[in-house]
This record gives C-alpha cells, sequence and structure tokens, in this order.
C-alpha cells in the first residue's frame, strides 16, 4: 500500500467518534516478549498522541520509564490506547502475552472487530499464538501480522514471512504474504544490515525512515528488481481474492492492474478475513517522530480493518432467557453494551472498560446490569439497576470525559459499583442480556487462610471484589476439606491474586497445602463393642452397644441397620447410637477422613434405668465404631478424576508418558481436529494439582485439559501410609 495523507489525533482532548464506520477496534496479540506494548507506543507516536520524549502533549506522562519496564517485562491485563488516523478513531487493544492471563486476551477479542498478530523476528512464533490464530480462523476474525524487532542482530525479515505462511498460511499459503520488502542500510560491525526503510510492492515505491520521518522515493534499479520479482505473488495472492471473477484472465492475459484496484480489493479481503497481509514495525529511534513501518501499519487498520457495523449482528436475549431480535451496530438502536474489564482505582473507585454493541451510552443515566452463566466461578446470577457516572477514555495515564459512546466505540464508566466482567448494561426499560464468552476454566488451586483476625474480617469482601474483576478465577468453599481456595489459571496468575489482595483490598493471605478430598471404608466386616461406663457421684453414665461393619459398593455412604431383640438397648436410645457412630464417621476412623460406603449394624447392648442417657450411647456407639476400626484393615480411598487433555498430535506421546507416571490410565484417544489429539485418561486427583503448570511445560504451551470428579478408590497401601504418618504428625 502506498503513502495516504493522515490527520493525527489532537492532544489535549478525548479521542471521540460521530459514527461508528469511522471506529476502528484492533486487538494486539502475541507472546510475551514480542513487542505488542513497544509497537502500542510506535503507533501513538506516529500518530501524534505523543511527542518525541515520549510525553503527552500536555505534559501527562504515558507512563514512566520504571514502569514502561515493568510492563515489558510482565504485561498481565488488558489495555486500551485510543488514537487517531485520517479522521478514523482506532482502539488498540493490548493483550497480556502470558498464559496465565488469558482472561484478558479473550476479553480484547471479544471487545474487537480485527487482529493484529505481533510476532518477533529473533523469536518465532510460539504455540499458544497458533492456537489463537485459529481461534480467530473458526470465527472468520480478520487478522493482520506484524513482524517486529529487526533490529536483533539473528532477525531475518524475509525468514520469518516464510514461517508465517508456513504456519498461519497452512491451508491457504497464498493468502499470507508481505505486502513491503525491507531496505537495510549499511552493515555494523557484527555484519548485521539494519532495516532503514520499506520497499511497497503495490507502490513500488522506497519509504526511507533513517532521518527520523518518513521520506517516500522512487526505486533505484536494484531496489525495482527487488520489488518486481516479489510483487507478481502479492498480486496474485490479492486477486485470487478479489470480487471480480474476470481480473484474474486479464491479469494473466497481460493486463496491467492499477494500484487503486488492487488496493481495493486487497482492503475488502483483508475485512472479509480471507487475506492476511504480512507488515514489520520497529519503535522510533531517539528524537525520531516516527517508527520504522508504523504509517503503513496505520494505512491498513483504517483502509483494510472492518468498522464496527461490519460485525455480524450481536444475539441477545432477555435475562429469563426468551429469545430477543439480534443487535446491529446502530447509535439510536436499542442500548447493548458489554463490560469487557473491571479494575479498582483508589481515587475513583470500580472502572469498568465498555464495549458498546448497539445504541449510546451516555453519562449519568441509569442502565440496567445483567450477569448470568458464570455461577460457577462464584459470580452469581443479578438483575439490577444502576446508575452510571462519567464516561471517560485513558489518555495517558488521565482519562478524558467523554459526553457520549456510541454504537462500536468503547469507554470507561465509573461507579458501576455491582457491575462485574462479563455483564451486559442495556435500557433500564427493556433489559437485554448478550450470551458470555468463553472462559478458560480455573484447573490450579490455591488454599488460603487470613493472616490475622483483622484480616479474616475483610477477607470476605476482598475475594469477593477480586472474582468480580476477574471470571477467570473462581472461589470456593470446599464442603469436605473445608478450605477457601482460588482456582486460578497458573502461578504468575495467583502471584497477582495474592498481591491485589494485599495492595488494593488490605488483606493479607497466606497460602496453604492444598488438601483433596480422601475418604476411609472398611476393606472388610469387623465387629466393636463400645462400653462408657462412668460413676461419679449423683447420676452415673451408662451405656454398652455392640455393633458390626461391613464395606458396601462404592456410592453407598453409611448405612445404619438395628437388629437390637429383646429391648436390650431401648428404642428412645436407638437413634442416640445412630448419631454417634455417624458422627465418628464424620470424623473418620484411621487418618482423620470421612467414613464411607459402609453398613454399621446394631446387635446388642445395655442399658441402665437411671444412669442410661441419649449422650451416653452417642458416646457408646462412636467407641465401638472406633475399635471396630482398630481390628480390621481401612483403606484410603482417593478421588479420581476424569482428565480430557488436548494437544498437536507430537505431544502425545510426552503427554501419555508424563500421565503413566502420575498413576493415570490412558482410556481413549480421538482426533480433535486437524493436527490435534485429545487424550482421555483416569488419574488420581492428588496427582495433578499442579498439572495446569506442568501440562503447559510438557506441551510447549499448547496443550488443554478439562476435568471432572469421576470416583473414590482405594489408595495404593505405600501412598496411604504415608497420608496416615503425615495425620498422626499432624495430630
Amino acid at each position: 500500500m502506498g503513502a495516504t495523507s493522515h490527520q493525527a489525533g489532537a492532544a489535549g482532548r478525548a479521542l471521540t467518534a460521530d459514527r461508528p464506520s469511522a471506529i476502528r477496534n484492533v486487538v494486539l496479540v502475541g507472546h510475551s516478549g514480542s513487542g505488542k506494548t513497544t509497537l502500542v507506543e510506535a503507533l501513538a507516536l506516529t500518530a501524534g498522541a505523543v511527542n518525541r520524549a515520549g510525553r503527552v502533549e500536555d505534559g501527562a506522562t504515558i507512563s514512566d520509564h520504571d514502569e514502561i519496564e515493568h510492563r515489558r517485562q510482565r504485561s498481565i491485563q488488558l489495555s486500551l490506547v485510543p488514537v487517531e488516523w485520517g479522521g478514523i478513531k482506532i482502539n488498540i487493544l493490548d493483550t497480556p502475552g502470558y498464559a496465565d492471563f488469558v482472561g484478558e486476551l479473550r476479553a480484547g477479542l471479544r471487545a474487537a472487530d480485527a487482529a493484529l498478530f505481533v510476532v518477533s523476528a529473533s523469536d518465532g512464533i510460539d504455540g499458544a499464538t497458533r492456537m489463537v490464530w485459529d481461534e480467530c480462523e473458526a470465527v472468520g476474525m480478520p487478522r493482520a501480522i506484524v513482524v517486529t524487532h529487526l533490529e536483533a542482530a539473528r532477525s531475518d525479515y524475509t525468514q520469518m514471512t516464510e514461517v508465517c505462511g508456513e504456519i498461519f498460511g497452512a491451508d491457504d499459503p497464498d493468502a499470507v504474504i508481505p505486502l513491503y520488502l525491507p531496505l537495510h542500510g549499511p552493515a555494523g560491525p557484527d555484519g548485521h544490515a539494519p532495516v532503514t526503510g520499506l520497499l511497497g510492492l503495490l507502490s513500488q515505491r522506497v519509504y526511507e525512515y533513517a532521518s527520523g520521518e518518513r521520506v517516500e522515493r522512487d526505486p533505484d534499479p536494484a531496489e525495482l528488481a527487488l520489488i518486481t520479482d516479489a510483487r507478481s505473488r502479492l498480486i496474485e495472492g490479492i486477486i485470487a481474492e478479489s470480487e471480480d471473477e474476470g481480473l484474474m484472465d486479464r491479469y494473466l492475459g497481460g493486463e496491467d492492474i492499477d494500484v487503486k484496484t488492487l488496493v481495493d480489493d486487497l482492503e475488502r479481503a483483508v475485512a472479509r478475513g480471507t487475506f492476511h497481509p504480512v507488515l514489520m514495525a520497529a519503535p522510533a529511534a531517539d528524537g525520531a517522530k516516527q517508527g520504522l513501518g508504523t504509517v503503513e501499519l496505520l494505512e491498513l487498520i483504517t483502509g483494510g480493518f472492518p468498522t464496527p457495523p461490519e460485525r455480524a449482528a450481536v444475539t441477545v436475549s432477555a435475562p429469563d432467557g426468551s429469545p430477543r431480535p439480534a443487535v446491529t451496530c446502530d447509535p439510536d438502536g436499542p442500548l447493548v453494551a458489554e463490560v469487557v474489564k473491571t479494575s479498582s482505582d483508589p481515587y475513583v473507585g470500580r472502572i469498568s472498560l465498555v464495549r458498546v454493541f448497539s445504541g449510546t451510552l451516555k453519562p449519568e443515566e441509569t442502565v440496567h446490569v445483567s450477569g448470568h452463566g458464570l455461577a460457577d466461578r462464584g459470580h452469581e446470577d443479578h438483575d439490577l439497576d444502576e446508575r452510571i457516572g462519567a464516561l471517560s477514555s485513558p489518555f495517558g495515564k488521565q482519562q478524558r470525559t467523554l459526553t457520549r459512546c456510541i454504537a462500536g466505540d468503547l469507554a470507561c464508566v465509573a461507579k458501576l459499583s455491582r457491575a462485574e466482567t462479563g455483564d451486559t448494561l442495556s435500557a433500564k426499560d427493556d433489559p437485554l442480556l448478550m450470551e458470555p464468552w468463553t472462559m478458560p476454566d480455573p484447573l490450579l488451586p490455591l488454599a488460603i487462610e487470613a493472616h490475622s483476625k483483622a484480616d479474616e474480617d475483610k477477607l470476605s469482601q476482598g475475594l469477593a471484589r477480586l472474582v468480580a474483576e476477574d471470571p477467570t478465577m473462581r472461589l470456593e468453599q470446599n464442603p469436605h476439606t473445608h478450605q477457601l481456595v482460588l482456582w486460578c489459571l497458573g502461578e504468575a496468575h495467583q502471584d497477582v491474586a495474592l498481591e491485589r489482595l494485599r495492595t488494593r483490598y488490605g488483606v493479607q493471605v497466606d497460602p496453604v497445602p492444598h488438601k483433596v478430598s480422601l475418604r476411609e471404608t472398611f476393606a472388610a466386616k469387623a465387629a466393636g463393642r463400645g462400653r462408657h461406663v462412668k460413676q461419679s457421684g449423683g447420676h452415673g453414665q451408662f451405656a454398652i452397644c455392640e455393633i458390626e461393619v461391613e464395606p458396601l459398593p462404592p456410592g453407598s455412604g453409611v448405612e445404619f441397620v438395628d437388629k437390637v431383640v429383646g429391648g436390650a438397648v431401648p428404642r428412645q436410645f436407638i437413634p442416640s447410637v445412630e448419631k454417634g457412630v455417624r458422627s465418628q464417621a464424620a470424623r473418620g476412623v484411621a487418618a482423620g477422613y470421612p467414613l464411607v460406603d459402609v453398613r454399621i449394624t446394631l446387635l446388642d447392648g445395655k442399658a441402665h434405668s437411671v444412669d442410661s442417657s441419649d449422650a451416653a450411647f452417642q458416646t457408646a456407639g462412636a467407641l465401638a465404631l472406633r475399635e471396630a476400626a482398630a481390628e480390621a484393615r481401612i483403606d484410603l480411598l482417593e478421588p479420581v478424576a476424569e482428565l480430557a487433555v488436548l494437544v498437536p498430535d507430537e505431544y502425545v506421546g510426552p503427554v501419555m508418558s508424563d500421565l503413566a507416571g502420575r498413576r493415570g490410565r490412558v482410556v481413549g484417544t480421538d482426533q480433535a481436529g486437524p493436527g490435534r489429539t485429545r487424550v482421555r485418561a483416569e488419574i488420581p486427583e492428588i496427582e495433578i494439582g499442579r498439572y495446569a503448570v506442568e501440562l503447559r511445560s510438557v506441551s510447549h504451551g499448547t496443550g488443554h485439559f478439562a476435568r471432572a470428579y469421576a470416583r473414590h478408590e482405594p489408595m495404593p497401601p505405600q501412598i496411604a501410609d504415608k497420608v496416615r504418618e503425615q495425620a498422626e504428625k499432624g495430630n
């Protein structure tokens, strides 16, 4: 694509759009360290949002040096950077590259209409980025590719474009083609020749950036030869996607297709999601006004990426689930907006990043807030009306006030104190609900306890606010182990959760070892006699009962049977014996875990007309069960999970070997799409406490798994003995 005139966004005012067609929403995707945040800053600089010193024109810094370095090292949240180019407002959504924060990536994909995949010329393309590409392809999201880190000594743009074609263009190699070739400057002492400009394949022009500003000129003969060699393939790829069926015949017949026709066809193909151009970009050098390739990238975004009205109509329903007509991107339509991110500000309170899909959102109006579908993660279904506060747009560290947010745009909304990430905002007299987007299942447990009594008092509220912000986190009060468990996506996710609890909500918690819900059962029939006889003046205590315990099939629970004859145990005390044995069963008889799958039969006993009581027979029943356990072999039962592991075919072997090393039993495999296999296995839950982290290592970040409880089954004796030893030490 060639040069076009542009208008830089005016600093000092919020960027607004008066119509949806003047908006582009683009999400940046790439692994950590690929250069996404640096690219965002370069685009903002080129678009005029910041000056050469990296500061917003009114003097507010985007971020200081330490903050930039921190974000580059560990970007963990979705951020919005609006810029303006050619009269078009571009909402750039910068997403984390760490797998632990894929929820933020999903939110960015939900809010955007196109994706820009950022790949490093020195690091290549990781498996997780390939998977996101496949997801975008499945839903037809338009995509383009930008190659970064061209300054690295080992970088090779030509080789990287070939890799992009092989990986991203596996089904159609002619749909992933570079639009520019690099113009290299003189080689340095290390032999590396830096990229100083671009050779435009369609325009057949040279765009030099060596001076710090984009300078356009005609190519010399050597440069023209390079352009000509690569231009034919690009033209054929564009024409193959053209809606003009006669264009290919004209081209093959020798006709010289004019550049405008090619550019128009290219932009339409990009917007349809059928052609994925490859570009390059590099940050501006100190004192430079523009980074290499940023003008070309902004031209592609504004000219080739789709407008919000080109997005498919959004399916909605009433909060009760009844269907409603789909909504389109119309500022005059019914209000339908979605909270894609929630954060807390120590001065302003909760701030919600909202994408408006239909209608117009205005400050200080009352909206209906509806959230459904995430009850399993601690987000209870809710429907309520709230009065929103001010609307604003990010501007460096500041927020610029907006008077409205029309369909297709994004804005920050203050004072939505009850809204959570994923909630739908609609008119209070016409409440609507969008279907929630797919969120990854948090599968790494973090058991926590309040550090002090003061922390315990604030813990509940702090955790509620934490999970409201992050739907990829699940809060569980385990009824069997009585532990408070935060389920997260990875170790970094856990660290961030603890840090946010401490710094945002003033709650200090201590991680504790996570427990699985073990059980106990009798391996064979046994008998026990409980004798509770005490005399200490006044009324004494007298109760004797004899029981028999026998194992039952798995899942039977605890069954109590009364076979007393002749009134040996008076009728009024039979429930007392049952209460005593059930209470003891709940406490366990060997290692402190609940006793299950047994039948306890009361056979005989003795009572005293004065000294027998409800409490005495409860105690006798518990003693009888403990005596029976002392005479029998007690099996420890461990929970077994059904595991479904989805990995690329090349990692099936390592995954199966890893499962076998965890006492897993592979029960089958099946194809789950091109090049991917689902491995189904049964595995003890005690072996997969950290599987969310370890699978990532085994599969190089490409594996995913789902788990479901299957049953409890006996634990191997050598492992059970270790558990009993630990239980005894704990006592």
